[in-house]
């Protein structure tokens, strides 16, 4: 990234209090031009529970100074009950965090230096309360960046992929219950600190339960989830995530949906702002998103709703690697969403494994019968895909010994594909629960085996994710299931291979007990999104700036950071954990005198043909200081379940000094709903 030292217009920087209606205050981080109070400036809101005042102050620092000396305010406010703010926070996207949210807006545009205008930006998290508040319509807002985000929080978020049960869902509500526990700063809250923090260790509560009581979609998911209805954005929007990233799909669904001026932008990148994205290339989003809000803020014609409305990195052939630093590719875009240019190509499944072009397929009645080990899916890398440590798929072919494989002959020219594959399959299964899990590989000369895409699809959601229904043991359904959007190149001389199994763990909790599918291959297709390359409209595509930003924070390193992705097999007991390390080290944020520390261990782990022997385990570390100040906390959640119920038991301890101040234990049983 090159770092822009000398910005259009110099820069003042203040934390402030936002007073919301009920006596709450949120605690804010604004940047703007030195001189905006004779020359009001429109304002750029990211809002967000990840502590402006340390976690994201490394990230925030060169994005909205950058921002601001190019003549906006850059506005970084905590969520209420999250940093410095007062309050609770207890669970994802309250109504009261988006009608503080509105507040916030209203507020802003009160400020003397504020012009009236605001945007909203945000990845994740502020991603998804920026477009739930636009739906909000606060007349002020007037143009949104969402990035990494989803329209619907049900069927495509970090709980749930086709009404299955993602194990990210584990995952992320120990993220959350780490940053739930964590402290305000006593240097700007003064003697309060200690109340609002054990307020915090006593209210918070343990999300993980919460989230387990909703393993359909009912009306605790549609809040939030925009989908339910696109007409309430007024607001234009541009959707951008990246094909390494969870919520790629969310992207052609919000350009699909809205009536609103949009675009849209998917490239290589896993859960990352695209100008720290990695793997590359990162591009320069900051000069692109100026760009946008110089057009929709100040009314400047920059030319960016002249350019096609989506533009995706397509992707080219590469060897399997759990981490890539930079993806092959190259540029190409589409003038609208659906396209016109994208035409389906269908294949049809053989008994002898074959991989057909439709016409060349036969009626053949004979099936084929599968039951998976739970060993499928230790290479699957995360659902949602930070790029550290290392969590993308992995050598497809550890996988397919335990999946049904069928696979085209090797291609004679390259194809080439842009949007969502689908398959359509014709089986019956054994029990009344029961999942399939489809990949979708690019399969190199030398038959390493890369996974392109995939999808999941609990069973008993064939027809409705809000009213499942049990399957008929031995009767024959139609089922549809989809797999992730992607834009890919698969060369000359490899092949494409479908995978399909009826596990995929521990990206997915299984259904409760080992199942057989039985398919009728040739009553199965595959369906591919297949796009014929334009090369001339191609070259002529503007192309992105290289990443730049402001002046980074100053950071010393004291402990150095540990990553590690391990599957251990233990064959003299039958066992096998897949155990991955983030040790983020000790560092310290020299302006404000923060040293901080951090570490997660998550253990999935099972006995061989044991369904009840799954369990989830994650363990979070964490401690602040400064001087003779330091605080800690540890968190543990275990997660197990049987043919019935899910068992959670979890600990929250927090320590100030050498004294443990707080302790509380959660063991809850929650029945299995159709899962």
């Amino acid at each position: 990234m090159r770092i822009v030292e000398t910005l259009p217009r110099r820069v003042m920087e203040e934390e402030t209090w936002i007073p919301m209606a009920d006596g709450t205050r949120l605690a804010a981080r604004i940047w703007r031009p030195e001189d905006a109070e004779a020359h009001p400036v429109p304002a750029i809101l990211e809002y967000l529970p990840y502590r402006k005042r340390d976690l994201t102050a490394a990230r925030d620092v060169q994005s909205h100074p950058y921002w601001a000396g190019h003549g906006y305010a850059g506005v970084r406010v905590d969520i209420r009950g999250t940093g410095e703010s007062d309050g609770v926070l207890t669970d994802e996207y309250l109504p009261e965090e988006l009608a503080d949210g509105v507040a916030i807006i209203e507020w802003l545009t009160e400020q003397p230096w504020c012009s009236g205008e605001v945007g909203m930006v945000g990845i994740s998290w502020g991603g998804f309360n920026g477009l739930q508040i636009a739906a909000l319509a606060p007349p002020a807002l007037k143009a949104v960046i969402t990035l990494c985000s989803t329209d619907d929080r049900y069927a495509d978020d970090i709980h749930h992929m086709g009404g299955c049960l993602l194990g990210d869902n584990l995952s992320w509500a120990s993220t959350m219950f780490d940053g739930n526990a964590c402290p305000p700063d006593p240097e700007l809250v003064g003697e309060r600190w200690r109340e609002m923090w054990l307020e915090r260790l006593d209210g918070s509560g343990l999300w993980l339960a919460q989230w387990l009581e909703h393993q359909r979609r009912d009306d605790y998911w549609k809040h939030g989830s925009v989908c339910e209805d696109f007409a309430a954005i007024r607001c234009p929007v541009y959707a951008i995530s990246g094909w390494a990233d969870g919520y790629c799909n969310a992207v052609f669904r919000l350009l699909a949906g809205l009536t609103v001026p949009r675009k849209g932008l998917v490239g290589p990148w896993a859960h990352k702002y695209p100008h720290l994205g990695v793997p590359g290339p990162a591009i320069g989003f900051l000069q692109d998103s100026l760009r946008w809000w110089d057009h929709w803020l100040k009314g400047q014609d920059t030319g960016i709703m002249d350019e096609p409305m989506l533009r995706v990195w397509m992707q080219e052939s590469v060897p399997p690697s759990a981490r890539y630093e930079v993806r092959p590719g190259r540029w190409v875009a589409e003038p609208a969403w659906p396209s016109a240019n994208i035409v389906p190509a269908s294949f049809r499944l053989t008994v002898g494994h074959d991989l057909l072009p439709e016409a060349e397929g036969d009626d053949d009645p004979a099936v084929l019968t599968l039951r998976s080990p739970l060993s499928v899916g230790l290479y699957a890398g995360k659902w949602c895909s930070y790029n550290a440590p290392p969590d993308l798929p992995h050598d497809q072919r550890d996988e397919d010994g335990g999946a049904l494989v069928f696979q085209t002959p090797r291609l004679e020219q390259a194809l080439e594909i842009c949007g969502q594959p689908m398959a359509e399959l014709e089986l019956e299964a054994d029990q009344p629960v029961a999942m399939v899990a489809l990949r979708l590989i690019d399969v190199a000369a030398d038959d390493k085996a890369t996974r392109v895409s995939y999808g999941l699809l609990n069973l008993t959601h064939r027809d409705s994710d809000e009213r499942p229904e049990p399957l008929e043991p031995g009767r024959r359904y139609r089922v549809r299931v989809a797999l992730k959007h992607i834009a890919q190149q698969f060369p000359a001389g490899h092949a494409i291979r479908l995978a399909i199994s009826t596990s995929y763990w521990p990206l997915a909790w299984p259904a409760p007990r080992p199942v057989t599918l039985t398919l009728c291959p040739a009553r199965c297709r595959l369906i591919l999104p297949t796009r014929a390359p334009r090369p001339d409209e191609e070259a002529a595509l503007p192309a992105f700036a290289e990443p730049e930003g402001a002046p980074p924070i100053a950071k010393t390193l004291i402990q150095p950071t540990q990553e590690s992705w391990r599957v251990i097999r233990d064959l003299a007991n039958d066992k096998t954990t897949l155990e991955v390390i983030n040790d983020e080290g000790r560092y310290r944020l020299d302006e404000i005198d923060m040293e901080i520390a951090a570490r997660v261990t998550e253990r999935y782990s099972y006995s061989y043909g044991s369904y009840d022997s799954l369990s989830g385990w994650t363990e979070w570390e964490r401690s602040f200081r400064r001087g003779d100040w330091e605080v800690r906390t540890l968190t543990r959640t275990l997660m197990t379940g049987d043919a019935e119920n899910f068992r959670l038991r979890a600990t929250l301890d927090a320590w100030e000094g050498e004294t443990r101040i707080f302790a509380r234990t959660w063991d809850e049983t929650i029945p299995r709903d159709l899962v």
